[in-house]
């Protein structure tokens, strides 16, 4: 990049997701992936629906699993699309502990894999009861330290860490690298072959499994249809506001079609779409989720940014109880 780059991207912020039983994703997430809800908010964009962060103790940046609760028919699996989802855990010790877990499910319909080595870390496929993509990844330790949920049914050394690796399927990989390498300013690591397929592994700031983009080769596969069980969009870590300007003046510098600078309230955001069609975010790690509740307290009500405070009766009657 160039000497007017802003500082680089520091690795994944949040994964958003599309979930048509949002009561039945609550329970999953909670009780059994053990996750904190530390925000029980609405998409800013269509208060009719939900907006649920999953994350931990305390909402770390970096940690963010989150889900629009959206009445739609499901994914139809293709490229041109975010495929796979990894969550990372602290050990192989925890891992095999997870591959308990979640098999003890499997009678009620969940699909998990088998323990598997990608890119020499162990690493343990399955989907959430809506068909959600997803992995667990012993990240040996690498990335910020989160802070466990002190009531999660999950004990503290088991507890996810935070997101990992995203996996995306394109058709030809030029086009994509070009916008991660020339404009987000990633590097290209290595590659290797799953499968069939070549995947490349692009990395922000000093790498690490916490801030990876995998960009798996599928000629073959028809474009995917958004619905549930998949994902809308990922996002990639800015640390704060003058790095986050530094964003918005390159993407316009670069003449890359973007939102425009949107505050969230909770961090700010910048929206792209890359040429295969997958909706990048750029967000900062601040203001955080304690901007408007108590540590203590995240998650337990529902939650406004101000601009929608005066509709919080309409919005509230819109929503279907979670508990």
């Amino acid at each position: 990049m160039s000497e007017e780059s802003p500082p680089p991207l520091t690795g994944i912020h949040h994964l958003t997701a599309v979930s048509s039983q949002i009561r039945l994703n609550y329970r999953f997430y909670t009780d059994l992936m053990g996750m904190r809800l530390v925000k029980r908010s609405v998409n800013q964009d269509d208060v009719s629906a939900y907006h649920l962060f999953y994350a931990d103790g305390v909402g770390t940046p970096g940690t963010d699993l989150t889900f629009f609760d959206w009445t739609v028919p499901p994914e139809r699996r293709g490229t041109h699309s975010i495929v796979r989802t990894h969550l990372r855990v602290g050990s192989r010790a925890s891992l095999d502990w997870w591959a308990e877990r979640l098999k003890e499910r499997t009678a009620d319909g969940l699909r998990v894999g088998s323990i598997e080595e990608v890119l020499g870390r162990a690493t343990l496929p399955f989907e959430d009861p809506e068909g959600q993509r997803l992995a667990l990844v012993d990240d040996g330790g690498a990335g910020d330290e989160p802070t466990p949920w002190k009531e999660s049914p999950v004990p503290p050394e088991h507890q996810i860490r935070g997101l990992g690796p995203i996996v995306l399927s394109v058709p030809t990989a030029g086009p994509t690298r070009t916008i991660l390498t020339e404009v987000l300013g990633m590097s290209e690591s290595t590659s290797f072959t799953s499968g069939s397929d070549t995947v490349h592994v692009f990395v922000m700031g000093d790498g690490g499994p916490h801030a990876e983009v995998h960009l798996a080769i599928q000629p073959d596969l028809a474009p995917a249809r958004p619905g549930a069980g998949g994902v809308h969009h990922v996002a990639f870590r800015t640390p704060d506001e003058a790095s986050y300007d530094a964003w918005a003046d390159r993407l316009q510098r670069l003449r890359i079609p973007n939102s425009g600078k949107v505050d969230r309230f909770y961090f700010r955001s910048l929206y792209l779409r890359e040429p295969n069609g997958i909706l990048f975010e750029i967000a900062t790690d601040g203001p955080g989720f304690d901007v408007d509740e108590p540590i203590d307290e995240l998650g337990e009500r529902i939650a406004l940014p101000p601009f929608l405070e005066s509709r919080r009766d309409e919005i509230v009657r819109g929503l279907t109880p979670l508990d």
